[in-house]
């Protein structure tokens, strides 16, 4: 009677130690849960004065200048983990730059979408709906303040 090699050869050991983490990497169809997930519904205006008429931003520090936003375009703030952008001329909307498919940060604005470079999703700049899977679920809208020519984070 025969008995079967179970001996563990160099390929076996690479091939199975390096399927693993692929398969685990994109395995996932499922969105994940929390925060970066979740709907945009009830977020503030974006395009909102600031309280009171004050001349100062609400919140705070600038991002960036309204000049510095191009129509149809946006800008990615990788610190704040933000992506402002400028749909039509004067409305500002800015939305969590991580990707609801497997929490990339998204990398690029271009042709009117927002894009992530992981898996190719891409993503509204109005409104940060899916135009583009893997993603399925929208990019969360972030509150800003848009005041005497300034973006800030409300």
């Amino acid at each position: 009677m025969d008995v079967p090699d179970h001996s563990l050869t160099r390929r076996s050991a690479v091939t199975g130690a390096l399927a693993v983490p692929l398969l685990a990497a994109c395995a996932s169809d499922e969105e994940p849960a929390g925060p970066a997930a979740s709907s945009s519904a009830g977020a503030t205006s974006t395009t909102a004065p600031s309280p009171g008429g004050s001349s100062e931003p609400a919140g705070g520090e600038p991002l960036t200048s309204t000049a510095d936003i191009e129509v149809g375009g946006g800008r990615i703030f990788p610190e704040d983990n933000v992506v402002v952008t400028q749909p039509e001329k004067g409305v500002f909307k800015a939305f969590d730059a991580t990707c609801t498919h497997q929490q990339c940060q998204v990398t690029r604005v271009s042709d009117g979408a927002i894009g992530c470079s992981c898996h190719g999703s891409r993503f509204s700049i109005s409104d940060g709906a899916v135009e583009g899977g893997p993603a399925r679920s929208p990019l969360p809208e972030v509150p800003i303040t848009v005041a005497n020519g300034e973006i800030s984070l409300a």
